[in-house]
């Protein structure tokens, strides 16, 4: 499997579907939301499945499911610190504008690495409803500067 989540299918409210227990659902999520603090690789698309915990639907299963054969696929991958890396602080920020389909919010990501290595991760829908690309990089540029300012 080359990607986590499907590229070509966005994950929608699908108020005609199915409904699916809640508290399954919830229980799948909350086991892939301990997992991204080992494994930022998931954070994204967690995050997306977690957007419908209150009314998860049939169709947002292949999603989940998706995730599981992921990290069936890449069970290898992991964090890895050795002693001799260097104490560089780097961060490295995106976001889509409007990408959430349901309100148009910007999803901002953020990764902060000492040295080569992950030390802080962050996935989250941004607050507002930006009016560009360069207002919801702006909205991730402040929010990726506070999580730098609080390491």
């Amino acid at each position: 499997m080359r990607t986590i989540i499907e590229t070509n299918k966005a994950l929608l409210k699908d108020k005609e579907a199915k409904d699916v227990d809640v508290y399954l659902y919830k229980s799948l999520i909350g086991s892939f939301i301990n997992l991204t603090a080992s494994r930022p690789d998931i954070m994204f698309v967690v995050c997306a499945c977690a957007r419908f915990q209150v009314t998860p639907k049939v169709s947002h299963l292949p999603a989940v499911k998706r995730i599981f054969r992921y990290l069936k696929g890449q069970s290898k991958l992991g964090l890895w610190y050795p002693r001799d890396s260097p104490f560089d602080l780097e961060a490295f920020l995106d976001s889509d504008y409007a990408g959430a389909s349901l309100d148009k919010k910007s999803t901002t990501e953020c990764s902060l690495f000492l040295g080569k290595r992950p030390i802080s991760w962050q996935c989250k829908k941004q607050t507002l409803v930006a009016n560009s690309t360069t207002e919801a990089k702006y909205v991730a540029a402040a929010n990726c500067c506070g999580q730098v300012l609080w390491i």
